[in-house]
């Protein structure tokens, strides 16, 4: 495995939620830990940003309590846990913190993106199996 290989997987697991990856390859097993950050409840720096900074420009009347749970890594969007399944969460859905909302498949490795806080579901931002970016807005709680 080349060094190249092994500073990608560094670098996505140091950006991701994943606590542990491990990698074999031609005869050499690469282990990388991502050092614990306070439990699933915790959210990165990444997971959410308030709307209301966002939109500056918005109307006076716009909901300054909106949150935009965003995603940790880039790869692909899954609503549910398999194919076929029932969503995780539909518009108008109370979640509690650390609570499961979507997952994101980046090189095989399935990241579970956990509701930074208690609230309602207003919108989910992405089609299942979209492409995303990391940051980018996923789903929307109120």
């Amino acid at each position: 495995m080349d060094l190249q290989k092994i500073k990608t997987l560094l670098d996505f697991v140091g950006s991701s939620n994943v606590s542990e990856l491990t990698v074999s390859q031609d005869g050499t097993t690469v282990i990388i830990r991502n050092a614990p950050s306070g439990g699933p409840a915790a959210a990165s720096p990444l997971a959410v940003a308030d709307i209301a900074a966002a939109e500056a420009d918005a109307p006076e009347d716009a909901d300054a309590h909106r949150k935009l749970v965003r995603s940790p890594v880039s790869g692909i969007a899954h609503q549910s846990n398999s194919p076929g399944a029932q969503p995780l969460v539909k518009p108008g859905d109370a979640v509690e913190a650390g609570q499961g909302l979507c997952i994101v498949e980046a090189m095989k490795v399935f990241t579970t993106v956990p509701a930074p806080f208690a609230g309602v579901v207003r919108q989910v931002l992405f089609q299942d199996g979209q492409e995303v970016d990391a940051g980018q807005p996923l789903v929307e709680l109120g």
